[in-house]
């Protein structure tokens, strides 16, 4: 069986919309998994500190056959590959993947907490979803437009589509 995730991205170090688009292409290489679409990518100003660069982020939209753990091991596996130190809460990052939503799931364990415990906070996370799925609801039935239409103004800029070589 197959599950729609959402996976939230985000990199403001060595660059980051390189580092997105590395990360959405591993993705739609996982096993059991399709990439349904990607979200334009955003430039943000940093949650927490500070004094570190802008944030890129964006949204991949996932086709699924894995459990939610699973997932989030190969998520973790990816941040790692691409170099991710975690020295600093809320501190930059090379790369940074969240599960922020898998289906209608309710989770929240020691490990990983699913819808995301901060979606409704992060306009660097709505406002992509909004762009790939204006209708998605939440379980429990908020929608995303609402939390959007709610949501902290984080200086979000859309960036026009990367050009690589």
């Amino acid at each position: 069986m197959r599950t729609d995730a959402f996976i939230g991205l985000g990199s403001n170090l060595q660059e980051p919309a390189v580092q997105l688009a590395r990360a959405v292409a591993e993705l739609a290489a996982l096993p059991g998994t399709v990439l349904v679409a990607q979200s334009p990518f955003y430039a943000s100003s940093p949650v927490g500190p500070q004094d570190q660069p802008d944030f890129v982020n964006g949204v991949a939209w996932l086709s699924t056959g894995l459990a939610p753990h699973a997932l989030l091991d190969h998520l973790q596996a990816i941040e790692q590959a691409h170099g991710r130190e975690r020295l600093r809460h809320w501190g930059p990052r090379t790369l940074d993947l969240d599960l922020l939503i898998y289906g209608n799931r309710v989770l929240n364990d020691d490990r990983l907490t699913v819808p995301h415990r901060e979606l409704a906070n992060r306009d660097f996370a709505l406002q992509p979803l909004l762009d790939l799925k204006p209708d998605l609801i939440l379980p429990g039935g908020t929608t995303i437009a609402s939390l959007r239409a709610q949501c902290p103004d984080n200086r979000l800029r859309r960036l026009p589509p990367p050009d690589y070589p």
